[in-house]
């Protein structure tokens, strides 16, 4: 890719079409900068029309570079650290193919923060439901990102507490929905892990572990929530937390009793909450009132599963992800 680039943003695809890819890079070629900037994706083996949309925007722009993967060597772990190592920006941006920039200045919030302090190692961006996104989601989205810090505002994290080295807290909350990190730094000091999965709880524990500053950025927005069925539910939070348990050799059993009472007790703060919402209209508000529950059961029957499987057996029939979804 071309030099003398203040940021790359890196976009890992696979089957984007319907998971808003063309939403995303439209959003990204409207942003206004005073710096040059270019794009690496990969795609590992999408099976609808990604490489055709990327390759639009390709000849379009001029400053996208398409590298085609095999599914099986891709990683969240391993593809992040690859596409630092062969990028030339001076930052390299992360951003997922569903994470659609909410505004024309997000490019620049997510570079800006490092030019603060030397120590600075990642900046993480708020990131805002969709209108379509179920009551339990949303409002886990909204409470995730307000403990992060203050609207319109940068939040600087530091690992306060050293007792809580090598474990994952709210200092060390990141996501690679939306981050950044210099591009130097991620290749001569702290990479990516070569992990599967939960690559970005690992990132940020790493660095602040190690005396770095994370920065959340309240002011780069991407409006992100996963279009995910309550069929499907259950396999993604499977996904999550099996994963997190792998990576932190923490296991935190769930009981039937400890399910039964969590799914009641989200789902009658819920239900409040989804009352008093502005963005339902009444109908919307009473078919949430039925359903969101089923989420919140299905959230916990996930999370149970994840803490009760043996760790040596083969769990693809749990996976949204290694199903394909």
């Amino acid at each position: 890719m071309s030099n003398n680039k203040k940021a790359t943003i890196f976009i890992p695809v696979y089957n984007g079409e319907n998971d808003h890819l063309e939403e995303t890079l439209a959003a990204l070629y409207r942003q206004k900068t005073n710096f040059e900037w270019d794009v690496l994706i990969t795609d590992s083996g999408s099976r609808d029309k990604s490489v055709e949309i990327i390759e639009r925007f390709a000849e379009k722009y001029g400053n996208i570079q398409l590298k085609k993967i095999a599914k099986e060597d891709y990683s969240h772990g391993g593809t992040r650290q690859m596409a630092a190592e062969i990028s030339s920006g001076e930052i390299m941006v992360y951003l997922s193919q569903d994470a659609v920039p909410y505004n024309e200045n997000w490019l620049t919030e997510m570079v800006t923060p490092f030019a603060l302090n030397p120590n600075i190692a990642g900046v993480v961006a708020r990131q805002k439901p969709r209108l379509a996104c179920f009551p339990a989601m949303k409002y886990d989205i909204e409470a995730v990102f307000r403990e992060q810090g203050a609207e319109d505002a940068l939040t600087f994290w530091t690992r306060s507490d050293e007792t809580l080295k090598g474990t994952y807290t709210k200092e060390s909350f990141y996501s690679d929905v939306c981050s950044s990190a210099p591009r130097e730094f991620l290749v001569n000091q702290i990479g990516y892990r070569q992990v599967a999965y939960s690559e970005d709880y690992e990132y940020g524990k790493d660095i602040l572990d190690a005396g770095y500053i994370k920065v959340y950025n309240a002011k780069a927005i991407v409006e992100h929530s996963n279009d995910v069925l309550l069929s499907q539910y259950r396999k993604r939070m499977f996904d999550e937390t099996y994963n997190i348990r792998i990576n932190s050799g923490v296991t935190t059993p769930v009981s039937l009793a400890t399910l039964v009472m969590n799914t009641v007790k989200g789902s009658l703060k819920d239900a409040v909450k989804i009352c008093r919402d502005s963005d339902f209209s009444r109908k919307r508000k009473l078919y949430w009132l039925c359903v969101n529950p089923l989420f919140h059961l299905e959230k916990w029957r996930g999370f149970r599963l994840a803490n009760k499987v043996d760790i040596s057996e083969d769990h693809s029939r749990y996976s949204l992800e290694k199903s394909g979804g």
